[in-house]
């Protein structure tokens, strides 16, 4: 019988163009995770969307478009999620973040 283990999903809800400093706010929570050892991390890149602002950013073949929305899901224990929130908004005090309880089914040892 498979042993589910308890979790916590973070998604981080960021525009293309958000910086930290003078680099993306992606690449630098994505570094501040991996430097605090956190379980892992992606980064998922949209096709369209719209905060709350109401402005629907899209791809249109020929457009550079910067303002696409990304979102960054984490899934960690508890106890590492809450000790780096506050870093985290720190970083991107603008972005949306949401957390959910989660159970991890399996995952690669290491």
């Amino acid at each position: 019988m498979r042993r589910f283990e308890k979790a916590r999903r973070v998604r981080i809800y960021l525009e293309e163009n958000d910086r930290v400093g003078h680099r993306p706010a992606h690449l630098a929570i994505v570094e501040l995770l991996r430097k605090q050892k956190a379980a892992g991390a992606s980064v998922f890149r949209g096709l369209e969307g719209f905060g709350s602002s109401g402005v629907v950013h899209t791809v249109n073949l020929g457009d550079l478009v910067e303002k696409l929305p990304m979102v960054i899901e984490w899934i960690d224990v508890p106890e590492k999620i809450e000790g780096l929130l506050a870093e985290i908004e720190r970083l991107v005090p603008r972005a949306l973040v949401t957390i959910d309880d989660t159970e991890v089914a399996w995952r690669a040892p290491g």
